[in-house]
């Protein structure tokens, strides 16, 4: 069984002040050239379709015209997609019952009542059945007549939530069995310390963490959410990443997709399928004059380190005709007083720890309803 393993397309997307529908395209177009050429059984997007709940006319197009592109170059793939925390969940679970009979399986709400079950999809080969579990991007407020609450009738946590859903399911380990899913999941790690992109939406806190052992019933974890492709405590539990960079902070990444070779249970292998981007994002770092040296026609982020004036009209034109593709221009200024940061750490302070500050001594009530608001204002904002 041969699986390409996507997600985070982000399609609408728009990179600071620049369009990317060309480069979306350029890159979908990829995928689809590297589908035909390897024939997966399998094509997985685990969440993030668009870039917002309410796509725009222009990103339905793109992605209407990139299925059906893709079905046409392996009409013989079965197509499985989930929602993630950018898509709106019931624009995703549309049409299912049209979808399904064309190979795609589009998922976007999860289970509803007692008797709803994580969407599962049966693929067979010589070695017999491969089950995929479908479980979109899960908020614990959505599945509490499922999961239940705690004693003082509060919602679960993420990580307990996720746990639930899954103990739920009748997964049959002598099976081979691969979980989609789009949520934040890392094993021994503390999630401060895994690397975030700057396009993600993150929670204040990292409320939204979820422990990797709810993994080990699977052969293989396709994930969405985070944006660096990374591994989620094993070989085979893996994000992808994003397919096409999203933000500055992705300048450098290698983007690509990944290939699940599954054979016999146990027998599984993966490789990284590159893909190249048709304009890359730098940041170019240097004088004026030394920058303009490097021009080019990528996406590009310019820090200035002269320390003398310059004619900010003259530099702005100069910059612009260098970089066709200009994100932004900064200049590098020596630090004054920061009122940002406390004055016994050098960590810059996230909007709970500002305003935990600011209220004083918030009881742990008050901070759990304090995280709440902050995380859904952001998720509104995005």
């Amino acid at each position: 069984m041969r699986i390409f393993h996507l997600s985070d397309l982000h399609i609408g997307l728009k990179l600071i002040n620049r369009d990317l529908r060309e480069d979306q395209e350029y890159i979908l177009d990829q995928i689809i050239q590297k589908a035909a050429e390897k024939v997966p059984d399998a094509i997985v997007i685990a969440g993030d379709i668009y870039d917002k709940a309410v796509p725009s006319a222009e990103a339905v197009e793109v992605f209407d015209h990139f299925i059906g592109k893709l079905r046409n170059a392996v009409p013989d793939s079965v197509i499985m997609m989930i929602s993630g925390n950018h898509d709106s969940a019931p624009r995703v679970n549309c049409f299912r019952s049209v979808l399904d009979r064309q190979k795609i399986y589009m998922i976007g709400i999860p289970p509803q009542t007692e008797e709803d079950h994580i969407e599962k999809v049966v693929l067979q080969d010589e070695y017999g059945p491969v089950n995929f579990y479908l479980l979109p991007f899960v908020k614990p407020s959505m599945v509490k007549l499922i999961t239940g609450t705690d004693e003082n009738g509060n919602n679960l946590s993420y990580n307990d939530t996720i746990h639930r859903l899954i103990e739920r399911e009748q997964v049959n380990i002598d099976q081979r069995n691969v979980l989609v899913s789009h949520q934040s999941i890392c094993m021994g790690e503390n999630a401060e310390e895994i690397e975030r992109m700057d396009s993600e939406i993150r929670t204040v806190g990292n409320i939204d963490q979820v422990s990797a052992d709810i993994l080990q019933k699977f052969d293989y974890a396709a994930l969405g959410h985070i944006h660096k492709p990374m591994k989620a405590g094993g070989e085979f539990y893996r994000y992808c990443g994003t397919p096409l960079a999203c933000s500055v902070s992705e300048a450098g990444q290698n983007k690509g997709i990944i290939m699940v070779d599954i054979k016999q249970k146990g027998e599984i292998t993966t490789e990284v399928i590159p893909l190249e981007p048709l304009r890359q994002i730098k940041v170019i770092k240097g004088d004026l004059e030394s920058v303009l040296a490097q021009r080019c026609k990528d996406y590009v982020t310019v820090i200035l380190t002269d320390k003398v004036d310059l004619d900010v009209i003259d530099m702005q034109d100069r910059l612009r005709l260098a970089f066709p593709g200009l994100l932004e221009i900064r200049r590098e200024t020596v630090r004054q007083a920061d009122y940002t940061r406390h004055a016994d750490s050098e960590r810059e302070l996230n909007p709970f720890e500002l305003c935990c500050q600011f209220l004083g001594n918030a009881d742990a009530e008050e901070q759990e309803i304090l995280q709440e608001v902050i995380n859904t204002v952001q998720e509104v904002a995005k």
